[in-house]
């Protein structure tokens, strides 16, 4: 049925993380070259799926929708009369609701693949983002639950190269003997990532600034979290855990909003 492709291809599209314009023809009186019900799919490369009548009418419908697409615009309903505002010869008109659906995918990293990160993959495997997890122990790895990319490398560090900008990256590993050389590597590129923490204490915190220094990365470049996680609940990995995933949580909704937030709170985490 027209109905399931339509809904399938939503879901595709979705999944993929590209943002598009779904577009019903919720109205149509007079001579109109749809029916009301009529939808049509928009990316940002045109016509994706479905029609709303073809012609004027839908090429100005596309228009709109790839303009909604720019402009961030979450909803638009128009009425045309396909005559004076379209220029078709038709005498009807028509009620379009147009809806942005942009769930642009969330990418997040984390380096180390142990207790505290077992448990927040549980958690995060739930929420719409894309998780990756880095480790050279295949073991750790295969105990992540469904959802997870595992990369299994004896050469972590390398992996920061092909993040994307947007990623929220956590460092996790074993020690700061692991931590260190993914900072280091992040900073060597100059990486500015929108979300870069470390597990860890204040004193940890030092210790890696101290020897990031010493290895000759500017002072200036030198920018993470150490501890992370909000001041919430004990050094329990699960709750550790829960901490992380509000913090991250925390960040990612401050950065969508033009509101002030608290977007740096923190906790000890030894």
């Amino acid at each position: 049925m027209a109905t399931d492709r339509y809904i399938e291809r939503c879901a595709q599209l979705a999944e993929r993380g590209m943002p598009f314009v779904a577009v019903t023809l919720v109205d149509a009186h007079g001579s109109t070259p749809a029916d009301a019900g009529a939808k049509m799919l928009v990316t940002a490369a045109g016509q994706d799926h479905g029609t709303v009548g073809g012609g004027k009418v839908e090429a100005k419908a596309i228009t709109l929708a790839q303009e909604m697409l720019n402009n961030k615009q979450r909803t638009v309903f128009v009425e045309w009369n396909l005559k004076r505002d379209v220029g078709m010869t038709c005498g009807g008109t028509v009620k379009l609701f147009f809806e942005l659906v942009d769930r642009a995918a969330w990418n997040i990293a984390v380096f180390g693949a142990g207790h505290v990160t077992q448990a927040l993959a549980r958690l995060l495997v739930e929420l719409p983002c894309r998780l990756t997890c880095i480790d050279p122990r295949r073991g750790w790895l295969d105990k992540l639950p469904d959802g997870v990319d595992a990369v299994c490398t004896d050469d972590p560090p390398g992996e920061a190269d092909a993040l994307a900008d947007d990623t929220f990256v956590l460092c996790m590993t074993r020690g700061h003997s692991a931590d260190r050389p993914v900072l280091q590597r992040i900073f060597e590129l100059n990486r500015r990532f929108p979300y870069l923490g470390v597990i860890g204490s204040a004193a940890k915190a030092a210790t890696l600034r101290r020897e990031l220094r010493e290895a000759g990365i500017a002072d200036d470049l030198i920018d993470f979290r150490c501890p992370v996680g909000l001041p919430v609940g004990s050094n329990h990995p699960a709750e550790i855990a829960v901490s992380i995933a509000a913090e991250l949580l925390q960040v990612r909704d401050a950065l969508q909003s033009p509101e002030p937030s608290d977007a740096k709170a923190s906790s000890p985490r030894t």
